[in-house]
């Protein structure tokens, strides 16, 4: 069965959070707040035209959320079900928000992945993305609902 990728919608929120919350590496990085039904249709307007989703016999099978400041591409969520993987799905994604972004003028992207995610920076590093040993990433949470992290 092929499968579409197509501009994210407001209306895929169901099947976007079932998805998320199917695998564990991406639950553990979902928030009680942001990735609510109302902070993804918040994202989504800040960022109509960099998110997507990968679509097979109409079932939502893979996401990305990508956005930027204006500056700085940052892609927040790639997620793909179990059952799709291996099969280019995630490269499609990352190559259309990729494509997004240059069309709004970003010149860099970056993204965060769990540490012992091994298949996933496995992954990140085969679409050319480098590991940043040269930095440390902070985090402020403004609302006490959202957990601070490791």
């Amino acid at each position: 069965m092929p499968i579409a990728i197509r501009l994210l919608t407001d209306e895929d929120y169901d099947a976007v959070s079932a998805l998320w919350n199917a695998t564990e590496q991406s639950r553990r990085a979902l928030n009680p707040v942001d990735d609510t039904r109302e902070g993804i249709a918040r994202y989504l307007r800040r960022n109509p035209n960099t998110c997507f989703a990968a679509v097979r016999d109409g079932t939502l099978v893979g996401v990305i959320l990508t956005g930027h400041d204006g500056r700085r591409g940052l892609i927040h969520h790639l997620c793909v079900h179990p059952d799709c993987r291996r099969a280019g799905v995630a490269a499609r994604l990352v190559a259309a928000a990729e494509e997004a972004l240059r069309q709004e003028g970003i010149q860099k992207i970056f993204c965060l992945v769990f540490r012992d995610n091994d298949a996933g920076n496995a992954f990140w590093e085969r679409q050319g993305y480098s590991l940043r040993t040269n930095l440390n990433y902070r985090n402020k949470s403004l609302n006490p609902a959202i957990p601070r992290g490791d």
